[in-house]
């Protein structure tokens, strides 16, 4: 078994725990800084709306892409003779296309003028430079679609997981855990300066979708452990919420490394290899958001929904009922713990030195040495217990001598006095 399977079983059985609710309050100061910082991204730095927001022309022409061709295609475009053409974005696509993306510019008079100036610089005719014009009451109705479609979902998620876990508490926190992922992604993009498209909006759809799914897997198992909380008066709703964040973040760690190790390799690709394109769009919302998804459902909704539970009446009863049972419970193990405390140096207690009375008489000792001693007649066999060593009598005094001796005789000879 792995290190990590070791460290995932010990968090689930509870023989390791890290109080994620209990130090929910630094959580709460790195997710609010990281709000702010994103929040004034946007006004300060201001996100880079796409052609199919602001409208505009958009050129694509094949050609063989080098270190020069961006510059060379700018300065072609902006000598071509057309007015405010300052602020315009060229970008290559892969290694044989240049994309160039300008202002909204008229069919009649503007446009084939700029098809002939990128047609000199990719050797090809005018005519062979494609364009369209995007206006922008199309970014427009993109907007407001894909709004109505953010209400609608985030109205659905809140209905789906209070009809699920019969818990109004519960949708609350899952929708503040996934407006908090969705701020931080607008703020990266802000901060990153790539461009908002329609596959950016699609991403960011996505992400609430991956978010939303972390944390109803962590709610379930919030659920399951404080299902007969009530009865067993064991742990409070806290604790219980916090094993079940400790049981679920191996978990939460393991599928966010592997949904992100593919979404890490499509951005790479896209911001580095094929250029500027919906690929790069779409994953840079996914990075951001699956992060930020794991992040928010552990350490932003369960503590908010700890929170908000710690306030009710009858978890406020629980509490002090599992208060009292674990002070009775220390009460009764202290006469046990001190018992065994001073029973430990009796036991160590040096043993007393004999009396004067228990020692004999070295007289009769030396008496008794000189005695001829008996030898044993048994033989003590080797690997056996030895048997007990003979019997030695004492030498009779004079007194004891003269009196008549008993004498044992066979008990056939026995009469009854």
């Amino acid at each position: 078994m792995s290190r990590l399977s070791q460290f995932g079983h010990k968090l689930y059985t509870g023989e390791v725990s890290y109080d994620f609710v209990g130090k929910r309050r630094i959580f709460y100061l790195i997710s609010a800084v990281l709000l702010l910082v994103s929040l004034a991204a946007i006004p300060i730095r201001g996100l880079t709306l796409g052609i199919e927001f602001v409208g505009g022309a958009d050129f694509q022409v094949g050609m063989q892409v080098n270190a020069q061709t961006v510059d060379q295609v700018r300065e072609a475009v902006q000598d071509s003779g057309v007015p405010d053409l300052d602020d315009i974005e060229v970008t290559t696509l892969g290694d044989n296309t240049v994309r160039v993306q300008t202002r909204t510019l008229d069919a009649e008079t503007e446009v084939p003028e700029v098809r002939r100036a990128i047609g000199e610089v990719a050797g090809v005719p005018g005519d062979d430079v494609t364009y369209s014009l995007i206006g922008a009451s199309w970014g427009q109705q993109i907007t407001q679609q894909a709004v109505i479609a953010l209400f609608v979902f985030l109205g659905l998620v809140s209905l789906m997981i209070g009809v699920y876990f019969r818990n109004w508490k519960m949708s609350l926190t899952a929708l503040a855990a996934l407006i908090h992922d969705l701020i931080l992604t607008v703020g990266i993009y802000a901060l990153v300066g790539f461009t908002v498209t329609p596959a950016t909006l699609i991403g960011m759809l996505t992400i609430l979708g991956y978010s939303l799914y972390d944390t109803v897997v962590v709610f379930d198992k919030v659920r399951e452990n404080v299902r007969d909380l009530k009865t067993s008066n064991t742990r409070t709703y806290s604790e219980a919420a916090n094993l079940a964040v400790n049981q679920v973040l191996v978990r939460s760690i393991n599928t966010t490394i592997i949904g992100v190790l593919p979404v890490a390799a499509l951005l790479f690709a896209g911001a580095f290899i094929l250029g500027v394109g919906p690929l790069k769009d779409l994953s840079l919302a996914l990075f951001v958001g699956m992060v930020s998804g794991a992040y928010s459902s552990i350490f932003i909704a369960t503590p908010l929904l700890t929170q908000l539970k710690e306030r009710e009446p009858e978890m406020k009863k629980l509490a002090a009922r599992v208060l009292a049972r674990r002070s009775k419970q220390e009460k009764a193990s202290a006469p046990v713990a001190a018992a065994a405390t001073t029973a430990e140096p009796a036991s160590k207690k040096p043993a007393e030195p004999a009396s004067p009375d228990s020692v004999g008489d070295p007289k009769d000792d030396a008496e008794f040495e000189n005695y001829p001693k008996a030898k044993s007649s048994m033989p003590i066999s080797v690997g056996s217990a030895a048997s007990p060593p003979p019997r030695v009598s004492r030498p009779l005094s004079e007194a004891a001598a003269k009196r008549p001796q008993p004498q044992n005789k066979p008990r056939s000879q026995r009469r009854k006095s």
